[in-house]
């Protein structure tokens, strides 16, 4: 079963940054993509980024410009978010991306609360 460990969550104020990271049990070159998801309260879990393993990003409009999506190693991807605003607070979680879609499997994600 693939495993996913979320980290780097926290409490930021509006127009601040934080930076999550995410550990798979598997490699990129497997998964072939790898990307971020969220889901905030009450809302279904949606699609923030993706990058591949020859590290071509894909990012969804409402995080395009703010949030950078990078590889750290074979296992490990990284967002980073900048310009947070109230509607960026949610669970964030990584996953397998592109067309094979998401693993079953999830991790326990990490909480970014966006509040003044």
């Amino acid at each position: 079963q693939v495993q996913f460990v979320e980290s780097g969550g926290g409490l930021v104020q509006p127009g601040g940054s934080l930076r999550l990271s995410c550990a798979a049990s598997i490699s990129i070159f497997t998964m072939r993509i790898m990307g971020w998801y969220r889901q905030a309260p009450g809302k279904q879990r949606e699609f923030l980024a993706s990058i591949t393993s020859t590290d071509n990003a894909y990012y969804a409009d409402s995080v395009k410009g703010r949030f950078t999506i990078s590889r750290d190693s074979a296992n490990t991807v990284t967002l980073q978010m900048n310009m947070l605003n109230t509607e960026d607070t949610a669970v964030y979680y990584c996953n397998r991306a592109g067309g094979a879609g998401p693993y079953d499997s999830w991790g326990q994600g990490t909480r970014v609360t966006v509040s003044s």
